[in-house]
C-alpha cells in the first residue's frame, strides 16, 4: 500500500534555499552584533527625512504653513475635541480659535499694530496665554514671552531689548506691574487681564474681549511671507548675565513642534504641561506638539510634585513633559500605594540625571523617557530616540549629513576654543568631552537675538576647519561614545579650573548625590586669594529627618572623585535656589564664597592633614587667607 507521501509528495526546495536562510540569519546576528541601533537609527532617520520632505514641497508649491495655520484647520476639522483642559475646565479646538478671534479684534480695532510689531506677553500659565499669544499672531504680530519670575531691571531690559509697543498683563502679576510702571518706557502701551484697573493709563482686556466679534481677522494679516521670518522672542534663563530675547522664526517653531510625533506620540494621547509656557519646553514642543498632533493638553499653573499623578490619573496623562530636576522632585515624594497605577507612556524632556532616570523607572513603572537635547536659539537638536540612559540622543553619518556638528578641543582657562598654530578648531577624539557647535547654513540658520548684535556674533564661530565656514556655539561641552552615543558633559561656564586640571560640576553633584542622606548638591567654583583658578564648592540640601555624614561624605569623594575635583568647602542649606526653568542658581553662591562671618549656613572644610572635612571656623578660615594652611 502505498503511503501518504507517496500520493503527495512534499515539494523538495530548491539548492540555494538552506543557504539562503542561513545567509539572511548570520546577516541578522552580524547586525544585532555590530549594528545593533540599525533599526531604530532607520526609523528615526526616515521621520526626520519624511517631515523635512513635507516642509520642503510646502516652499517648492509657494506655500508657507504655520502651526496657526495648522491650529485654524485643526478648529474647523474637529472643533469639539478638548484642546485645552485647565484645572477642569474644558477648551476646545473651536473655543480657543473664536476667543483668539476676538482678541485679534480687540487689538485691532484700538491699536495700531502693524504687521511684524512685537507685544511682550508677561503672564502665568494659564488659558489666556495661549489665546492672546494666539490672537496676536493672527495680527501677525512678534509675540515676546517674558519670565514672569524676572523682577526689577532685568525685566525692564528685556521690555527694551525686544522694544514691543504693546505689553500684556497677567492679573496675577499685577504686582510685577507697578514695579516697572514707573520706569517704563512711554511709548509702550500696557494692556492688563482684568476689567478694571486703578493704574493710570493703563487699559483693560477682559471687558472688551467680551464686546469684540469672533469673526477672523483678515488673512492676509497672519500670512507668513517666509519661514525664515521671526514669530516671537522667548528669553534664555539669564544665568549668566542679563536675560537675551533669542529670535524664533516659523521654522524654529516647526522643528519643535515634531518632536513629540518624532518620540512617537499621536492624535489620541492627552499632554501633560507643568513647566512654564514662557519658556519653548512648553510653547514649542508642549503646545505646539499638541497642534501637531491634533491632540489634547492638560495645562497646569504650577508643578506641584504632590499633585502630580493625581492629576495624570484624573486626565488620562498619556504624555508629560520634564525639565531640569522635575522627575527628582517626583522621586523625592513620599512613597504611596499604587503609584505605578496610571496611563502615563512616554515622558519628554532634558536634563534628567542617570540616577533619577532609574529611580523613577523602578517606581513609577515603564515610561519611556525621551531626552533630548536643543538650546532655545540654537539650530541643532538631538532625540535620545533608543532610551539609552543618560544620552541625550544618538548620531550617525545621515544624521550629520543633514545636521552638520562637530565636538570641538577647549581652553577653559582661556575660556575659548583651542586652535592649533594653523588657526584652526581640532575636533576631539570620541570619548573626551568637547565643545558641541553646529554649522550655520540655509538649511540650519542661526536667528540670532533681538535688540542687541553684539550677543548674536558672540555665539558665533568662524574660521573654524576652514576659511569661511560658520558655525553656532551651544556653550554646552558633550561626550560622544564609541556607540556615537552623545552625552551632555557640562557648560562651559559651569566649569571650573583647579590643581590645573578642569573640574566638571556635574561629575562631582552626581557622586555626592549617590549618598542616602543628600537629597540635592550644587557644585561650583569659588576664589581663594593667592590660588590660581577656583577651589570646589558644594551647597547641600539634606534629605528630611537626616544628618551630615562627614566621615561618610569624605570617603565618598576621595573615594570617587580624582584630588582636585574634591570639594574643599560644604555649605549647608535649607532650600536651593532655582532658576525658572528648573536648573541651579550658582552665581549668588559663588558670590558669597566660604567666609563664615557673612555666611550663616554651617561651612565645613576638606583638612587632607586629618582626612576628614571639619568645621570651617572664622579661625580656620583666617589660616587659609594667610597661607597657613595648605589647600
Amino acid at each position: 500500500m502505498r503511503g501518504w507521501d507517496d500520493l503527495y509528495p512534499l515539494p523538495v526546495p530548491p539548492s540555494w534555499v538552506p543557504g539562503a536562510a542561513v545567509g539572511i540569519l548570520s546577516l541578522h546576528f552580524i547586525q544585532k552584533l555590530l549594528f545593533p541601533y540599525f533599526w531604530a537609527d532607520l526609523r528615526y532617520l526616515l521621520k526626520v527625512v519624511t517631515y523635512g520632505a513635507r516642509m520642503e514641497m510646502y516652499r517648492l508649491q509657494g506655500r508657507v504653513v504655520t502651526v496657526l495655520d495648522k491650529f485654524v484647520k485643526l478648529a474647523e476639522k474637529q472643533p469639539h475635541k478638548p484642546f485645552l483642559i485647565y484645572e477642569g475646565t474644558v477648551h476646545t479646538y473651536r473655543d480657543v480659535d473664536r476667543r483668539s478671534n476676538r482678541i485679534a479684534q480687540v487689538f485691532l480695532q484700538h491699536e495700531a499694530l502693524k504687521k511684524g510689531d512685537t507685544v511682550a506677553l508677561l503672564m502665568g500659565n494659564e488659558p489666556d496665554f495661549i489665546n492672546v499669544w494666539f490672537g496676536l499672531a493672527k495680527l501677525g504680530c512678534v509675540v515676546a514671552f517674558l519670565n514672569f519670575n524676572v523682577r526689577f531691571r532685568s525685566l525692564l531690559h528685556c521690555v527694551s531689548s525686544c522694544e514691543p509697543k504693546i505689553l500684556v498683563v497677567g492679573a496675577d502679576l499685577l504686582g510685577t506691574l507697578e514695579e516697572i510702571l514707573p520706569k517704563l518706557q512711554k511709548d509702550v502701551s500696557v494692556w492688563i487681564m482684568a476689567k478694571d484697573s486703578t493704574f493710570p493709563n493703563v487699559h483693560t482686556l477682559l471687558d472688551k474681549i467680551e464686546a469684540a466679534s469672533e469673526d477672523p481677522v483678515p488673512v492676509n494679516r497672519c500670512s507668513a511671507n517666509s519661514l525664515k521670518s521671526a514669530v516671537l522672542y522667548i528669553f534664555t534663563s539669564g544665568t549668566t548675565g542679563l536675560p537675551k530675547a533669542a529670535v524664533i522664526s516659523h521654522l524654529q517653531v516647526l522643528k519643535g513642534a515634531a518632536g513629540l510625533w518624532a518620540f512617537g506620540a499621536t492624535s489620541e494621547d492627552i499632554i501633560y504641561i507643568t513647566l512654564p509656557l514662557y519658556h519653548s519646553a512648553a510653547s514649542l514642543l508642549g503646545i505646539g506638539g499638541c497642534i501637531q498632533l491634533g491632540a489634547t493638553c492638560v495645562l497646569k499653573k504650577k508643578f506641584s510634585a504632590s499633585q502630580f499623578w493625581n492629576d495624570c490619573r484624573k486626565y488620562n496623562v498619556t504624555v508629560i513633559q520634564y525639565i531640569g530636576e522635575l522627575c527628582r522632585y517626583l522621586c523625592n515624594q513620599p512613597v504611596k500605594e499604587g503609584e505605578k497605577n496610571h496611563k502615563v507612556r512616554l515622558a519628554v524632556g532634558n536634563g534628567v540625571r542617570n540616577d533619577v532616570w532609574r529611580e523613577f523607572l523602578d517606581r513609577f513603572g515603564p515610561v519611556k523617557i525621551c531626552e533630548f537635547y536643543g538650546a532655545t536659539e540654537g539650530n541643532i537638536c538631538f532625540m535620545n530616540h533608543t532610551g539609552k540612559i543618560g544620552s541625550v540622543g544618538r548620531t550617525n553619518f545621515f544624521y550629520k549629513l543633514f545636521f552638520p556638528f562637530d565636538l570641538i578641543k577647549y581652553d577653559f582657562q582661556k575660556d575659548e576654543p583651542i586652535r592649533n598654530k594653523h588657526g584652526w578648531c581640532e575636533k576631539v577624539k570620541k570619548g573626551e568631552a568637547g565643545l558641541l557647535i553646529s554649522k550655520v547654513n540655509a538649511k540650519n540658520p542661526f536667528f540670532g537675538y533681538a535688540g542687541n548684535k553684539r550677543h548674536t556674533e558672540k555665539k558665533l564661530l568662524c574660521e573654524v576647519f576652514k576659511k569661511g565656514d560658520l558655525y553656532f556655539n551651544t556653550g554646552d561641552l558633550m561626550v560622544q561614545d564609541h556607540d556615537n552615543f552623545l552625552y551632555f558633559w557640562d557648560r562651559i561656564g559651569d566649569t571650573f579650573r583647579w590643581k590645573g586640571e578642569n573640574v566638571a560640576t556635574t561629575e562631582v553633584s552626581d557622586v555626592i548625590a549617590m549618598l542616602d542622606f543628600i537629597q540635592e548638591a550644587n557644585v561650583y567654583g569659588v576664589s581663594v586669594p593667592d590660588h590660581e583658578g577656583k577651589a570646589g564648592m558644594a551647597s547641600l540640601i539634606l534629605k528630611q529627618n537626616a544628618s551630615l555624614d562627614l566621615e561618610q561624605m569624605y570617603k565618598q569623594v576621595v573615594t570617587y572623585l580624582p584630588s582636585y575635583a574634591c570639594p574643599l568647602f560644604l555649605r549647608v542649606q535649607e532650600k536651593m535656589e532655582m532658576t525658572g526653568t528648573f536648573k541651579q542658581q550658582k552665581f549668588q553662591l559663588v558670590d558669597e564664597g566660604f567666609n563664615p562671618s557673612t555666611i550663616t549656613d554651617p561651612l565645613y572644610f576638606l583638612d587632607n592633614s586629618k582626612k576628614a572635612y571639619v568645621l570651617l571656623t572664622k579661625e580656620l578660615y583666617e589660616m587659609i587667607l594667610s597661607g597657613k594652611m595648605k589647600l
